[in-house]
């Protein structure tokens, strides 16, 4: 009775955390509202909360991984608790004396009633056989079998080169859920029956066991039943919302994309410029791609590289993996007939609030670029049309590459920056910088030659190629004193090894004063 209240208390507590795992993404990814022909998500409809409140809708993938961490432990204890259960079942059929175990074990096995207790049936019968020949068994080792294949296939080295299989095996949640639903159609875990217990309570005649068969009217013989599957009372609503997702995701994807431009940039990175009927998009967004003829059931997260003030939504995609090296080759191999591609979005980012800063640090490191180039064009936009609401006063930029071929993807977009700034008087309102670290001695040498030249040698711009990664600390101590009393918003969208350095110097440089400099890090998680 103990194990029961053990496991079925866990299992409460990982379907509670699923259930709101569910509601915090459905909510974060679908919540939206229409006010003159436009829509606002869950990130606007927060504006008037908290900066701290509107930036936990940033870590749903953090808490993702927090309740499958939280269900990974919970399973290994319910299937301890299992194990060590039948290990107790097992050895009450061979003991040598009379004891409450040996009585409960024998209960019923006989019987057309099935008021059993031990699922073991005889001294011959192994805790092996009971696993694979019961409901409650089988469907428990499919669970752990696909809980194992979903967890591992989620390390990162996987997904960042097998998204593929990463994608597939983490749909094994259907089977997983499936076989939650049935897990206790076998009713191995049982307890008294309500009417045995009001005949026989355990606390009066527990002692008494050798007199159960001498009908004694106090203490007769105990009656068990199974707990009958109550799991899909608590998976109820997040599959349903989990259906409603996928209806809504159907609909948008039938809805025509139309390609209006397809460009091959450097370094394998291919550039699809489209337009959609009702599409409305932010800074920094992101959209679910899918490219029938490579995978009918695949979709793959892009960052928008467009402005919300163009008349189409662009993204950039660099080969690194199966499917998108896939996808570049077919685009290639296309002379006039295009590929049919599906889009759904655009889903709200961190870098939607790039704006509601003072300052603001954006950070991009290879294509990690692409949301920033979003921000960049709609910076563009706003000078061009003396936006006077445009909170944000300066903008440090900062774009690491290992290929100097990389900087092309966005040079003409810099180059304009440069001279729009410069025509409008605000030549110090981006201060961008390029850093190249796979350079060798030859490109540093050439470079060196040419440092004169009124343009860098490698890029064609005006600002000057740095060789090497950034001093993060030189960076922040004099973004700390240019602006002694702002509030800085750093952006990243790159390796994770990138973050925990940014992170910490937002806490080093941020000033014990609220009055004075703060630094608020923000990070693209999708």
């Amino acid at each position: 009775m103990g194990n029961w209240v053990v496991n079925h208390w866990l299992a409460v507590l990982c379907l509670v955390a699923w259930l709101g795992l569910n509601v915090f993404l459905f909510v974060h990814a679908f919540l939206k509202y229409e006010k003159d022909d436009k829509y606002y998500y869950t990130r606007e409809i927060l504006g008037f909360c908290s900066r701290t409140l509107r930036k936990s809708l940033d870590h749903n993938l953090t808490f993702h991984k927090l309740v499958a961490y939280m269900i990974c432990i919970f399973t290994a204890i319910h299937i301890i608790a299992h194990l060590f259960n039948f290990e107790r079942y097992s050895r009450s059929h061979h003991v040598t004396t009379i004891t409450l175990a040996s009585v409960l074990s024998s209960l019923h096995h006989d019987k057309e009633g099935g008021f059993w207790l031990n699922p073991i049936q005889s001294p011959d019968m192994t805790v092996l056989y009971v696993t694979f020949t019961t409901i409650a068994g089988l469907s428990g080792v499919i669970i752990t079998i696909a809980l194992i294949l979903m967890v591992t296939s989620s390390m990162e080295f996987i997904r960042r080169h097998y998204f593929e299989l990463f994608w597939y095996t983490h749909h094994l949640f259907i089977i997983y859920m499936v076989c939650l639903w049935i897990h206790g159609l076998g009713g191995i875990v049982r307890g008294q029956t309500e009417k045995s217990m009001n005949e026989s309570h355990p606390h009066k005649c527990a002692q008494s066991f050798e007199k159960w068969d001498d009908h004694d009217p106090d203490c007769k013989e105990p009656q068990f039943e199974g707990h009958p599957p109550e799991s899909w009372k608590w998976t109820l609503a997040p599959v349903a919302l989990y259906i409603f997702e996928r209806f809504l995701r159907f609909y948008r994807s039938q809805q025509k994309v139309v390609i209006t431009k397809v460009v091959m940039h450097p370094s394998k990175v291919l550039e699809l410029q489209m337009k959609k009927h009702g599409f409305s998009m932010e800074v920094g967004q992101y959209i679910f791609v899918k490219c029938p003829s490579i995978s009918f059931l695949e979709w793959h997260p892009f960052t928008l590289t467009s402005a919300p003030e163009e008349d189409f939504f662009s993204i950039h995609i660099r080969a690194a993996g199966d499917w998108t090296e896939n996808l570049i080759r077919v685009f290639e191999q296309q002379n006039s007939l295009i590929p049919r591609i599906e889009v759904d979005g655009p889903f709200g980012t961190a870098s939607e609030d790039v704006f509601q800063y003072e300052v603001a640090v954006l950070v991009g490191a290879g294509i990690g670029v692409t949301p920033f180039a979003s921000i960049l064009k709609s910076i563009w936009f706003k000078l061009q049309h003396s936006d006077h609401k445009l909170k944000t006063q300066k903008i440090y930029f900062y774009w690491i590459c290992r290929e100097t071929g990389a900087f092309a993807w966005f040079k003409d977009l810099l180059t304009s920056l440069e001279q729009e700034m410069e025509e409008s008087g605000k030549v110090g309102f981006l201060n961008y910088r390029l850093f190249l670290t796979g350079w060798n001695s030859n490109i540093a040498g050439h470079a060196a030659l040419n440092f004169d030249k009124a343009t860098d040698i490698l890029t064609g711009l005006k600002q000057k190629t740095f060789f090497g990664r950034p001093m993060w600390d030189n960076e922040f101590s004099t973004i700390a004193t240019t602006h002694p009393k702002s509030v800085v918003g750093v952006f990243l969208c790159g390796p994770l090894t990138l973050a925990k350095s940014l992170r910490k110097c937002c806490h080093r440089y941020s000033s014990l004063d609220p009055r004075k400099v703060q630094f608020y890090f923000n990070q693209e998680n999708f």
